[in-house]
């Protein structure tokens, strides 16, 4: 038999683990799915909060300058209009004469269709919003939009912000939640959907000010990504030429990694100037305006807004972590999450299911519940138990075995390493609370030991 090799990460090897270890499903899969759209399973709904949470505390918890909001999907129709949405929100469509499967004219090298090579029609203009009425009569003036982005409800709620936060500039406006665009083409797993969560903030700033603060977040939001694991070099910076700006941005530059299929936009930081506040300032005749009483002057301020799709980002954290390793002659395949973000911090495993041993790892598992999200598992043997821990990059397992019947202690296995302690029982919170936080796994409580590299992998 041949020897394991350790192979390149492919969509198709990623989509597979995923559904196999319960991160992401097609969406409705018993009805076969529903083009773009995808469910996060038991694991995987870990993971995103986690990446939300890692987000929400850096940009809102961590500062004192940027406040939360949580808007409404549905908005006025008005809205649109003056953003420019119902107008400007669109793509090039063509569609195939043979096969009459539709793509984005702007994303294909030659006119010809990429499924069979058929002629294309001409571009028309597709507005991507998902159209809907409200109330029971579906009549022009019914007409509501899901929304494709948050960000105009953070613009429309600019004064409400201001005036109860009581802040002052420059300060932020951030928020997380659903977006819907009717995109032309989707594919390459999660990375672009039709259904899909933004997390975005808006920085108010002194016009003037704004290339210095546009400068500082793109700085910011990059080392983000580092701190959480990323490797630097899968990353890169792409700054838009001027003739391919939004109309409303002054500057833009894309946060890239190198995914699978290449190297893409992960998230879009943007120099929006003022034109949001101005724009719905004109179509409701209100002045969104910031009053500086330290020069007494009125103004409408800059807006910096780095935008990141929830989504791109967890398929960013899977690629990243990724990894294939020979142990004892054996594949090995594990996510190397970074303990902030990883879906499952502890695995509690019994040797066996002998009715004492179980009973102890029953109670190790409530004890330790309260403090992480923790996982039991007493199915199979214990290295196919580890292996599945790795797949899911748990990054430690705490195992009980009949030694801790008698001497009340239990065996830490560390994820990347696959280095063991063994510690008293007692000691199981405060030790795994400092390990996922950094701490040496050799730094050991008192009574602890230095157990082994686990012979098993």
């Amino acid at each position: 038999m041949a020897n394991p090799v350790p192979g390149k990460l492919t969509m198709d090897k990623l989509v597979s683990l995923c559904q196999r270890r319960g991160f992401i499903f097609p969406s409705s899969d018993i009805y076969g799915g529903l083009s773009g759209c995808w469910d996060y399973g038991p694991v995987g709904v870990e993971l995103k909060r986690n990446i939300k949470e890692a987000w929400w505390r850096s940009i809102v918890q961590e500062r004192n300058d940027i406040v939360g909001l949580d808007t409404s999907i549905l908005m006025n129709s008005s809205v649109w209009q003056a953003s420019g949405h119902l107008t400007s929100f669109s793509d090039p469509l063509v569609e195939c004469r043979v096969c009459h499967l539709r793509w984005k004219a702007d994303e294909l090298a030659e006119r010809k269709c990429p499924s069979c090579g058929g002629e294309l029609t001409e571009e028309r203009i597709f507005n991507t919003m998902f159209k809907t009425f409200i109330g029971p009569v579906e009549e022009e003036a019914a007409i509501v939009y899901l929304r494709p982005e948050t960000a105009q409800g953070m613009f429309v709620n600019f004064q409400n912000a201001l005036n109860t936060s009581r802040k002052r500039l420059p300060f932020g406006v951030a928020q997380q939640g659903k977006a819907f665009r009717n995109e032309i083409t989707t594919g390459n797993f999660i990375f672009r959907s039709r259904e899909f969560e933004i997390m975005e903030f808006e920085y108010y700033v002194k016009p003037g000010t704004d290339k210095e603060w546009f400068d500082y977040w793109v700085e910011e939001r990059f080392n983000w990504y580092i701190k959480l694991g990323i490797k630097k070099d899968n990353l890169g910076l792409y700054e838009h030429p001027k003739e391919k700006l939004a109309h409303y941005s002054r500057n833009t530059t894309d946060i890239t990694y190198l995914f699978p299929h290449g190297q893409a936009e992960l998230e879009g930081i943007a120099n929006r100037t003022d034109f949001d506040l101005k724009q719905h300032g004109v179509a409701t005749g209100k002045a969104l305006e910031y009053y500086d009483n330290e020069t007494n002057e009125h103004y409408v301020p800059y807006i910096i807004e780095p935008s990141a799709g929830v989504d791109r980002v967890i398929l960013t954290f899977l690629c990243d972590a990724y990894d294939e390793e020979v142990v004892n002659d054996d594949l090995r395949v594990l996510f190397h999450f970074h303990p902030d973000i990883a879906p499952i911090k502890v695995a509690v495993l019994p040797l066996s299911r002998k009715e004492n041993l179980v009973a102890l790892a029953k109670n190790v598992h409530a004890d330790l519940r309260p403090c992480f999200m923790t996982q039991y598992d007493d199915t199979q043997a214990i290295g196919r138990r580890y292996r599945r821990q790795d797949e899911l990059g748990t990054p430690f397992s705490v195992t009980i075995d009949f030694q801790s019947l008698e001497d009340n202690m239990a065996t830490i296995r560390e994820r990347d390493t696959l280095n063991q302690i063994r510690i008293p029982i007692p000691s199981l919170k405060d030790t795994l609370q400092a390990k996922l936080a950094g701490e040496d796994l050799f730094v050991l409580p008192e009574g602890g030991q230095i157990w082994k590299q686990d012979s098993g992998g």
